[in-house]
């Protein structure tokens, strides 16, 4: 009689014992198999297919992104300007150069924009305890018509006992003025504050430095 040779018998004992692990049954009785290997030299994945063909729309963005910063123009903060205000708060009958600087600007930007110019001279003493007052209106007068303004608003606040910031916001504010050009000399010679001036003054405040 012929024997019956069962296939688990002629497996390996690691194989057969039930309390083996999987691991040893894997390495004993497992076929090897050779992964495949595929270069990715000539291959493209998918999402490399789909990138390819947006990287042109990308550079183009770039492109017209790039076109229209360049085409911008510049804003103009002062084009809106149609009134300006020149306070002169120094005593000096031919205006000190802070002043004389100030004036210069101010004719200067109301020529270029097309705006009016009007002009308040600050004082805390009166007129009549003011010996250079008429040389320094006839002073005014002259800067300004040197810088072709030989018409403009003339408005005097003397010995009202009020801080000079809160007189040039009253006047700002009352005539509804678009600038107001001030020199860094009044600022520090004490005649105006400028932290008030920055807090009151409905209207840009134009600074100019020494």
């Amino acid at each position: 009689m012929a024997s019956i040779t069962s296939p688990l018998l002629s497996m390996p004992r690691t194989c057969r014992s039930f309390t083996s692990s999987f691991t040893d049954c894997q390495q004993f009785c497992l076929p090897s198999f050779s992964v495949p290997t595929y270069s990715c030299l000539h291959s493209k994945r998918p999402n490399d297919l789909f990138s390819s063909q947006r990287a042109p729309m990308k550079v183009r963005a770039e492109a017209n992104e790039s076109e229209s910063v360049m085409n911008a123009q510049p804003i103009d903060a002062f084009s809106h300007v149609k009134h300006v205000l020149l306070p002169i708060t120094d005593r000096n009958p031919y205006l000190s150069e802070g002043t004389r600087q100030a004036a210069a600007t101010t004719t200067s930007l109301a020529k270029k924009y097309g705006a009016d110019i009007t002009v308040v001279v600050i004082d805390d003493k009166p007129k009549d305890s003011i010996p250079e007052h008429d040389a320094r209106v006839s002073s005014i007068r002259w800067h300004l018509s040197e810088g072709g303004f030989k018409e403009f608003g003339l408005m005097e606040r003397l010995g009202e006992g009020k801080m000079p910031t809160a007189i040039i916001a009253e006047v700002a504010d009352e005539l509804n003025l678009d600038l107001v050009v001030l020199s860094m000399e009044s600022i520090h010679s004490k005649h105006v504050d400028g932290n008030l001036l920055a807090e009151f003054v409905p209207c840009p405040v134009l600074l100019l430095p020494l």
